[in-house]
Formats: C-alpha cells, structure tokens, sequence
C-alpha cells in the first residue's frame, strides 16, 4: 500500500516507522500524465515488495516538502533509509573507498584491452 505525505511531519513519522526498511517516495501532481501512468505500477510494487514502503507526496497539495526535497519535475523518486535519504552517489563513493582500501582487488581487464 501506498501511503499519501501531506506534511514533513506525516513524512517524518512514516520514515521513523519504516525502520530499517528501504522507503521510496513519490513526488508527483494530479495534472501530471506520466504520474498519473506509473502510478498503478508503483501501487503494484508496494503489494510486492513488502519489505519496502512506498509513500506518495502531491507537490501541489505539500509545498513544503517539495521544496525541502528540491524537486524540480515530476514524476521523482527519492529513496530513504533510516531516516536518511539514499543517493546513488553515496554508493559510488563507498564503492570507491572500499578499492582504495583494497577491499575490492584490482579492476578486471580483459585481454583485449577493454574493461
């Protein structure tokens, strides 16, 4: 199930409810027509996936959390865990960090040059 986001502190509680599991939030508008289309896949989703909660926020209805949130067009999917929000880059700097500490080994090539 999807849960509709009115406000950071409706935002606020739901994150610390989740946990340790992964959030994703919708950030969307009723006028929008990609919104309007993926939103059925996302319901979908939350059935599924069980082990992960999904919210929605209406830009137009939740202001606050829009800008808060910096988002520019919709429809934005912004992840969060425990509380805070996840970005792939924060995967890429870990993924860099543990090969610097040789964690990871050397990259591969292969013999043809190409990686």
């Amino acid at each position: 199930m999807v849960q509709i986001i009115k406000d950071m502190d409706e935002l606020k509680t739901f994150l610390k409810a989740a946990g340790c599991k992964l959030v994703v939030v919708e950030f969307s508008a009723k006028w929008c027509g990609p919104c309007q289309k993926i939103y059925p896949l996302v319901h979908a989703m939350s059935l599924q996936y069980r082990n992960v909660m999904f919210a929605n926020v209406d830009v137009d209805d939740s202001q606050e959390l829009a800008q808060t949130y910096h988002i520019k067009a919709v429809p934005t999917f912004q992840m969060f865990k425990q509380a805070h929000k996840v970005t792939l880059f924060s995967r890429l700097k870990r993924a860099i960090c543990c090969y610097r500490s040789g964690f990871m080994g050397e990259p591969y090539i292969s013999d043809n040059g190409n990686e």
